[in-house]
Formats: C-alpha cells, structure tokens, sequence
C-alpha cells in the first residue's frame, strides 16, 4: 500500500509539473453573476506586469464546478466562480477526482434583481405572485393543477395584464439555485405545499413558453428586456448597474434593490458570492496567489474599492478580514 501510494504520488507530482510548463496563465471558470468582478480584477492584474491576464469563461456555476472538480492538470482550470456555495455533491465529485484541497473565498454580497425595461411601467411584486407566474404547478380550489395563468393580473388585478414572460437563468446557474431557494421555495404557497407534502416540487419552472431559458449570457437577457417592455428577466445586481440606461428592477415585496439592502439582506433576493481555488494549482501556475492577494485586497473588496462601484456589495470588514486571511494562507474548506 505504501509503495502504491508513493506511486501515485510521483504521477500527480509529474503531471503537475507537466503542465505548469504547458500553461503559464489562470484558468478560470463558472458563475456569469462573479464574472464581471473576476474579470475587472483579471484585467488589473494583468496590467500590472508580473504575469498575464487570467483568462476566464462565463460557464454558469454548475458548469464550472463541473469543469473544476475534474481533475489536477493543464486541462483543468484553477478557479472557478459561483454564485452560491459548492454542494456536497460536487465535494464529492471534486474527491473522487484527486481534488482535494479546496480554498473557498466569499467575494461579496449580490442581489437577484427582477429586472424590465426602463419603458414598462414600475411595479412590485411579492414571491409568492412570482411563484404563481412561474411554477409548474400551482394550487386551485385546493387541488394541485398545471399553471393556468397567461397574464400577470390572472394572478392579480392589480398587476400587469400582459402576457407573463421571463427569461430565466438554465439550471447549471447559480442564480437558478438562488432564485429557486429564495423565490420559488419561499413564494409557495402553504396549502401547495401541504398537497405536494414539501417544498420539493415547488422549484419546477412551467414549461409553457412563460419561462423562457435565456442561457448563462445575462447581457443578452439586458438586451431582450429593451427590446420587449413586456418581458421581464432575472440575474445579478451588476448587470442593473452597468444598465442602468436600458433596464429598471422591479420591487420585491416592496423593496427596491440597493448596496445597503443587499448588505444588510432586507433585500429579499440577496445572497453571497463565491469562488474556489485548486491548491494543488498554487506555485505551479505562476500567480494564483497574487491573484488572490489582488482580488481580496481592500482596494478590490472594500467598501470604497473598484468592485464596489461596479455592483459588488462589499462584505463588512470583520468579514473581510477573515476571507483575506484565508486567501493568504490558503485555508482549505472541510
């Protein structure tokens, strides 16, 4: 067993130094809500000299944990984004792939914003009108029946009486997670959930054409907002602050999104950031740390910091102490 193990060790040790000589830049995957930030960071580190710009890919959250949790080596990236935390399922696969050492770094805080076009008119909507838009299934006269409403005053007079269309995030996103956590569990009615006997269910999004898959691309879904006044979509904060011209967010429960809301979470859409860095990675692809020490920096993450002014909402600075702490000594999670 000792021999095998010392086997097994010199192959990971030589296909790490392999690649280190076949790729000299960052690798980066995964969330399309962190990609803004991680790009901007990316950009400014690249300036600096010392070592290329890391080259990223917007794959959604799931996709990238699946890319990330593959393997050691050139063919696997070093980062990836996310906009919620890895799943035990994905430690799992991550494990049974030889990636073990995971060092987790909480980037900020966001909110999903229920965004249209700065045409339509403004409007506020709870969760549980949200639900009702967008579930599978809804309850009617006590019985659990396919979504019966078309347009948004079927639900509620004093809502819209256009048709109901959202372009939702796929399944691989980690804002499909969050919305589904926060919107649709949360949005359920009681007595569906009592004929469903749970919450189980109520994240299954119709499939009528009223929820329309709009991909991992959130500045196309921006852009197919303007375009139609009726639509509405969903993704991270940033995008309505970059768009500020194009696009307007509705009120969730009476609550507009703002950096103080999301912060405090009296937003009622507002969760935090991730990514996650291969230990394995660091010291053989020249500047993973450094990227690291730039990205958690206070220039970066803090309160007055470049992220800051492109969306992020800044984690409070006994937080962020923390977060840069691990970075730097590339805490792995358990």
């Amino acid at each position: 067993m000792k021999k095998l193990n010392y086997i097994l060790a010199v192959l990971i040790t030589i296909s790490i130094t392999s690649f280190a000589e076949a790729r000299d830049q960052i690798k980066i995957v995964g969330s399309s809500t962190v990609y803004p930030y991680a790009t901007v960071v990316a950009e400014k580190f690249g300036k600096s000299g010392s070592y290329k710009t890391p080259v990223i890919e917007s794959t959604g959250t799931g996709g990238g944990m699946k890319l990330f949790c593959a393997g050691v080596g050139v063919n696997h990236p070093d980062i990836t984004n996310a906009s919620r935390a890895i799943k035990s399922s994905e430690k799992e696969l991550c494990q049974k792939n030889g990636v073990n050492d995971i060092v987790e770094i909480i980037v900020g805080n966001d909110g999903i914003v229920f965004a249209q076009s700065v045409k339509a008119k403004d409007i506020n909507f709870t969760k549980e009108q949200l639900w009702k838009a967008l579930a599978e299934e809804v309850d009617v006269n006590g019985k659990m029946v396919k979504n019966p409403y078309k347009n948004w005053s079927d639900i509620d007079p004093s809502l819209p009486s256009s048709k109901i269309e959202v372009l939702v995030a796929p399944p691989t996103s980690g804002t499909r997670d969050a919305w589904n956590s926060l919107v649709m569990e949360k949005g359920c009615s009681k007595q569906a959930i009592e004929l469903m006997g749970g919450k189980k269910d109520c994240s299954k999004l119709r499939e009528d054409g009223a929820a329309i898959e709009a991909g991992e691309n959130d500045t196309l879904i921006v852009q197919k907002l303007t375009a139609n006044p009726d639509a509405f979509g969903f993704f991270g904060y940033s995008y309505l602050v970059a768009n500020k011209d194009k696009i307007k967010a509705a009120s969730i429960n009476g609550v507009q999104p703002s950096l103080q809301g999301i912060q405090d979470y009296s937003y009622p859409i507002a969760r935090p950031l991730f990514f996650y860095v291969k230990k394995a990675h660091v010291g053989v692809v020249p500047g993973i740390q450094e990227f690291l020490a730039e990205f958690t920096s206070s220039k970066a993450m803090g309160k007055r910091g470049y992220l800051a002014q492109i969306g992020l909402v800044p984690l409070a600075d006994d937080k962020l102490k923390v977060v840069r702490s691990n970075a730097k000594g590339l805490v792995a999670i358990k």
